[in-house]
Order: C-alpha cells, then sequence, then structure tokens
C-alpha cells in the first residue's frame, strides 16, 4: 500500500501493518473526541513516525496512487477532522 504524508511524501507500506496502526488510530480519535490538544498532537506524531519507520520512502518524483492519505504533522484537530473517514483515518 502506498501512503501519503501531506507536505512530506510517500512511503509503501505492507498491509501487515495496519493493525498496529489502527491502535494509535483508535488512541487520536479518542483523544480528539475528548478535545485534548496536546494527546492528540503527540499520538499523531506518534502515527506519523511508526508509518515513517514502518515504511519505504517512495522517490521525489515518483507519483504513484496513494491509498492512504494523512494529515502532515502540523495538521490542526480541524483539518484532521476533515480527513476521518467512520473508521478513522486508518481503514479497519
Amino acid at each position: 500500500m502506498v501512503v501519503r504524508i501531506m507536505a512530506e511524501g510517500q512511503v509503501r507500506l505492507a498491509d501487515g501493518h495496519l493493525t498496529e496502526l489502527n491502535t494509535l488510530d483508535d488512541e487520536l480519535l479518542a483523544e480528539m473526541e475528548k478535545g485534548d490538544g496536546p494527546g492528540f498532537r503527540r499520538t499523531l506524531h506518534a502515527l506519523l513516525a511508526r508509518v515513517r519507520d514502518l515504511g519505504t520512502p517512495l522517490p521525489d518524483d515518483a507519483l504513484e496512487p496513494s491509498d492512504l492519505i494523512l494529515p502532515s504533522p502540523d495538521a490542526t484537530l480541524e483539518e484532521v477532522r476533515e480527513l476521518l473517514s467512520d473508521d478513522g483515518l486508518i481503514p479497519g
């Protein structure tokens, strides 16, 4: 799967990592629902860091369709809400 982190680029990520990422996604959703700004920021950064760690960066000139789009590290709570689906940011 190809994952785009807005304002950064794309990484190729094995589907097998989705379960681990969903745990962070669930935590992020809970913090958003509580209005926990510092928790939201911490978990968003942890989620993006984990995607970077688990994924393989694609070259900057690669233009592959993204299967998943994640917000930039400096995205606001409101911007992330706009990207949410029923499953959160990560399907499953």
